[in-house]
């Protein structure tokens, strides 16, 4: 059984169990999300697919953690005019376990 759900504007494929990283959403660790946003979803031989969205479909996760990935650089640079800018960058974003897909 797995789904495929949307959030942030990214798509992500949920299965019971599964950890996922997804853009950050504003909630406590510990606490419950909803996903009602259910493009797509699979139940054994079965498989629904939303027009945009499947109907009644919900995925329920939990909040494990909030973090930040690795620092990138962003170097910009003209030539020949002296101008250069350094700045350095880290997408935040949250862990959710899922605990239920709801068809």
């Amino acid at each position: 059984m797995f789904a495929v759900i949307r959030t942030g504007g990214k798509q992500f494929r949920a299965e019971p169990g599964k950890t996922l990283l997804i853009p950050s959403l504003d909630v406590e660790p510990g606490t419950t999300v909803t996903f009602d946003d259910v493009l797509l979803a699979e139940k054994g031989e079965e498989v629904s697919v939303g027009e945009p969205n499947v109907e009644g479909a919900r995925v329920t996760a939990e909040v494990l953690a909030h973090d930040r990935t690795k620092k990138i650089t962003v170097f910009k640079r003209k030539r020949r005019k002296g101008y250069r800018r350094k700045q350095g960058h880290r997408q935040g974003f949250t862990v959710v376990r899922v605990a239920d897909i709801t068809v």
